[in-house]
């Protein structure tokens, strides 16, 4: 493909004892005997967000061309990327890549390698973490008012408090391998609900009258919502941001290295996401038209006791979820309070700052429930860079393809790709920003 290996580093600086017994402590770093369908796990809880029961709603604002179109190339795109990751973690003999700063520093500088990646890696992390507490909520509320329809209604507030608390205590499980039970429930959680979305849109077939043009009477509108949708999708491929991390957990020899394994984990993981995304995004579209809801499952309605099981299935999934974005946050928080601040490592350190994190994100999805407009807006800078062509980036600076090969066009396909992206989808977040705040209250 025209690609050089890059330069061999012939010297990796010994960690001294001190230095082994905290990355032994860190969450990242401290269990390294994962299997390759952790990998396939630990991905599929990543990426297959709630957002999974949008995609029919995306596709009414897209269009049938336009729609399977960036469908399918978003798919392939990041499955690419994905791949780039997946060989650049031990690139340098003797040396990991745990986590998705250290590579940046490899291929940009110490500094500047910190300065791009870790405000990207945390608005993406911190800020999925505040939706899915947002979508926790959320369902569980429609779960509760679905099962006991003429019960009292709660405001969503309890609801998120209801969420959080469960993740206070998940929240001090130590490491990425101790929450694979939890992972495991999530990746079978998603594909569960997934199926009973678009199966549900096939028993209940196409309704009276469908229509699958543009909603919006105007010109302007149609474009803006087109750009939203784009953020939609985009942001259904997240998973990078923790891959790294997920890697870190696999054991490495130069005989077998941890790419393998990982490499086939996230196969797995993505055919998973494809009988995710497609079917949901196609039938809820073929279904309902432009008449669908922003969530599948609120235009299915009926019967009453699937959806409500559909609704719960979210909220284990988003459990697991908000924990694989949260690890690489944790590490972050528990590295500087130990390595900067010379914080001795241990249970109270972990109880007090993991707790504050999910009090924050706690806060921040009660104060503003409408989080996703603003993750379209401010995500679109951080989800199309590290998903799309930031990897892509990195692989040009590091491997250095000859120009005009085929690594070097495809990078560059991508690169211009993702850059579009960054600046089409935030406009279309704008607008929807604007759009919920006019009917907003606080703590409603």
């Amino acid at each position: 493909m025209g690609t050089q290996a890059p330069s061999p580093e012939t010297y990796v600086k010994p960690k001294s004892d001190k230095e082994k017994s905290v990355d032994d402590w860190l969450p990242i770093t401290s269990s390294r005997n994962a299997k390759w369908w952790y990998s396939a796990f630990h991905n599929v809880t990543a990426m297959v967000g709630a957002g999974v029961l949008s995609l029919p709603f995306a596709m009414s604002e897209l269009g049938w061309g336009p729609g399977i179109a960036v469908l399918i190339l978003s798919w392939i795109i990041t499955l690419y990327t994905l791949w780039q990751m997946v060989e650049m973690h031990e690139m340098v003999p003797g040396k990991r890549f745990d986590r998705y700063h250290e590579l940046g520093q490899h291929a940009f500088g110490e500094k500047l390698g910190l300065w791009i990646v870790v405000p990207q890696q945390l608005i993406v992390e911190v800020g999925v973490d505040i939706v899915y507490m947002v979508t926790g909520g959320k369902s569980l509320k429609k779960f509760h008012d679905t099962v006991c329809h003429d019960c009292k209604s709660f405001k969503t507030t309890y609801f998120i408090m209801i969420f959080a608390s469960v993740h206070f205590v998940l929240s001090q499980l130590p490491n990425f391998n101790s929450i694979s039970g939890v992972s495991l429930a999530a990746a079978v959680m998603s594909l569960s609900y997934s199926t009973i979305a678009w199966g549900a849109s096939v028993d209940k077939g196409r309704v009276e009258d469908v229509q699958y043009g543009y909603k919006s009477p105007s010109t302007g509108g149609t474009v803006l919502s087109f750009f939203s949708a784009l953020g939609d999708v985009a942001f259904a491929y997240a998973g990078h941001n923790v891959v790294l991390e997920i890697q870190a957990t696999i054991p490495s020899t130069p005989e077998k290295p941890s790419k393998k394994p990982m490499w086939k984990g996230v196969v797995v993981a993505y055919i998973v996401v494809a009988l995710c995304y497609f079917p949901v995004a196609l039938v809820g579209y073929w279904a309902f038209g432009n008449g669908v809801d922003d969530n599948i499952l609120i235009t299915l309605n009926k019967p009453r006791w699937l959806i409500a099981m559909a609704n719960m299935m979210v909220v284990v999934h988003v459990i697991g979820s908000y924990q694989i974005y949260a690890m690489p946050v944790f590490d972050m928080m528990e590295t500087v309070l130990v390595k900067k601040l010379n914080f001795p490592p241990g249970i109270l350190l972990r109880l007090i700052a993991r707790s504050l994190y999910v009090a924050f994100t706690m806060f921040v999805a009660i104060t503003f429930p409408f989080f996703g407009g603003l993750l379209g807006f401010f995500g679109g800078f951080a989800f199309a860079p590290t998903t799309y062509f930031l990897p892509c980036i990195m692989w040009l600076a590091i491997y250095k393809p000859r120009k005009f090969s085929l690594s070097w066009i495809a990078n560059w396909i991508c690169i211009v790709l993702g850059v579009c992206l960054m600046i089409l989808a935030p406009i279309g977040g704008l607008r929807q920003i604007i759009v919920d705040a006019k009917t907003y209250s606080f703590y409603s």
